[in-house]
């Protein structure tokens, strides 16, 4: 029985209510069938099947065919031009409703001649929200983080290390490969299993040439196929160009925590560990609720930092997050956290100062000097951002 994602399709349903044509993106086997295949009334087509591909040798015929119909094109990027297909459907046939997948963003790669801009609405399928752990059968955060967010790997009793490495050799041969003009394999798997093993660090192209044996032009070729197929993200450093801040390094991320472990050799998380990934995890939350990749850090030269920051640009105001995996009332190391966002706030007066935890039950506030913190759970964490 397929696993009803209420979140996910109450998106779906109100991107079809703007347009008739929405581009559901995300990485391979992270669930876009299935939920594909939950939708009401959806008739669905997988484009990698032949017998599939030519019911398009005539997309008007087809198209003909669907008046009045959901539809489901899953791997749509098969078909001869895609493009084609959805471009009649936007404009020719309004009352067919189509959600079309692809492992990437419509842009990325060749093969899609026109990205359909402002014919489509694009909804992006990251790993398991933390609100959906119960429905795949666990409410364990660490079990979450080393086993990731794949809803088919979640559920496994035991950690599945040889999905891992087929996942990586699948999204080479399948996605690389047909979207992609990318030669060297081992160079290019090189780079993608450091990037995951570092996730979360400093990103600099030239430290990556020699071990990956490629020129510095090439692994930035590399890191812009990566974050295009969402393999990565790339979090860019908030500043207005001020002397005493860190204003060109971004942070790169790997896209799923039970990833990020298997890169590093990892089949057993250590306490020092649960830190580190929940900052994983709520980067995910915020690019999953929020569907937005506009998301910095922030950093001054004396190493004080700002996890994540949002910027509300109607309220010229910044929203600044700090991610710490435990918090209470009265935690000795407040006075830390508390000199990140003083040193924040000197340069940017205006915002929330929030910290995220996984403990809180009840959200409460503390005084640093003239700031007030917030401290809240997860799922507090959307509903003010959402607010705001």
């Amino acid at each position: 029985m397929l696993i009803q994602r209420i979140f996910w399709k109450k998106l779906i349903e109100e991107a079809w209510q703007e347009k008739n044509i929405l581009w559901l993106m995300g990485v391979r086997r992270i669930g876009k069938t299935s939920l594909c295949q939950s939708l009401e009334n959806i008739h669905y087509f997988d484009c990698e099947r032949p017998r599939v591909r030519q019911l398009f040798t005539d997309p008007e015929e087809f198209l003909e065919s669907q008046k009045g119909n959901r539809i489901a094109l899953d791997e749509i990027h098969r078909l001869d031009n895609p493009s084609e297909v959805l471009k009649l459907a936007a404009d020719h046939y309004p009352t067919i409703k189509i959600v079309a997948t692809g492992s990437s963003t419509l842009g990325a790669s060749a093969k899609f001649k026109d990205t359909l801009t402002g014919r489509k609405r694009e909804i992006w399928l990251t790993p398991l929200l933390l609100e959906e752990m119960d429905y795949f059968g666990s409410s364990n955060i660490r079990h979450r983080f080393l086993y990731g967010g794949f809803p088919s790997f979640f559920e496994k009793k035991q950690l599945p290390e040889p999905d891992f490495q087929e996942w990586i050799d699948a999204y080479w041969a399948k996605d690389i490969q047909e979207l992609f003009n990318v030669a060297k394999r081992a160079a290019f798997q090189k780079f993608t299993e450091l990037l995951l093993s570092n996730s979360g660090g400093m990103f600099e192209a030239s430290k990556f040439t020699a071990p990956c044996e490629v020129s510095r032009q090439t692994i930035l070729n590399y890191l812009h196929v990566l974050e295009e197929t969402f393999v990565v993200h790339i979090v860019k450093p908030y500043s207005m160009h001020r002397p005493t801040e860190i204003v060109k390094a971004p942070k790169v991320y790997g896209f799923d925590t039970g990833f990020v472990n298997y890169a590093k050799g990892r089949s057993e998380l250590r306490t020092e560990d649960t830190g580190f990934m929940w900052e994983h995890c709520i980067l995910n939350e915020l690019q999953g609720h929020l569907q937005t990749r506009s998301i910095n850090y922030w950093r001054n030269k004396r190493d004080n930092e700002i996890d994540f920051v949002i910027n509300n640009r109607v309220k010229n105001a910044l929203t600044a997050i700090e991610c710490k995996f435990n918090s209470s009332p009265d935690d000795a190391r407040f006075t830390d956290t508390g000199k990140n966002f003083e040193a924040f706030r000197t340069h940017y007066p205006t915002g929330d100062n929030i910290v995220v935890s996984h403990n809180i039950d009840t959200p409460f506030t503390r005084r640093y000097k003239n700031i007030t913190i917030v401290f809240v759970n997860s799922k507090d964490l959307i509903k003010k951002l959402r607010s705001l």
